[in-house]
């Protein structure tokens, strides 16, 4: 069996460098990126408690406060359940009144439309062609009749099978 050369071990330890170099930029891109949300959901959190208008030196000392206080596991706990109370109230408030619709409009939808379309709770459906989504009727027929598009309620449908009979049919 032939012998591999000094010069084709050095090209394969070349390419094994290069391969880890590689996912050693993958790894830490993917950290960054991690850094980065973690980062924006807890601006988010500080807006979200109102606390976004704080002088900066404000803020930062009482995140510092905090950051001792949550050493006590018990007051962790406390502040789990009311953090989780209080999301839970706010998916409650603006689920409140809001029903599964469509609105389908034959041209294409100015940029503020469309803005307004996902403030009330909208999505667009590149499959469908359609803006779909929970949201109050009222308002979501205020914006289509303003911008000639029709809007419908999505009704739930008993299930089909393949021949497309309803299930309570063969019954």
């Amino acid at each position: 069996m032939p012998r591999t050369t000094l010069a084709e071990r050095q090209e394969r330890l070349a390419q094994q460098r290069a391969r880890l170099s590689l996912e050693e930029n993958r790894l830490r891109e993917a950290e960054r990126k991690a850094r980065t949300r973690r980062l924006i959901e807890a601006g988010g959190l500080v807006d979200k408690a109102g606390l976004l208008g704080l002088e900066p030196n404000a803020l930062y000392g009482g995140l510092l406060s905090l950051a001792h206080a949550s050493a006590d596991p018990d007051r962790l706990s406390r502040w789990r359940v009311a953090g989780g109370q209080a999301f839970d109230r706010d998916a409650q408030a603006r689920a409140a009144g809001r029903e599964p619709l469509v609105l389908t409009a034959v041209h294409a939808l100015p940029t503020a439309a469309t803005t307004r379309l996902r403030g009330l709770g909208f999505r667009w459906s590149k499959v469908l062609r359609h803006w779909e989504g929970l949201a109050l009727y009222d308002e979501a027929k205020a914006l289509a009749d303003e911008v000639g598009a029709s809007l419908s309620r999505v009704t739930a449908h008993a299930p089909q099978d393949a021949s497309g009979d309803h299930a309570e049919d063969r019954a």
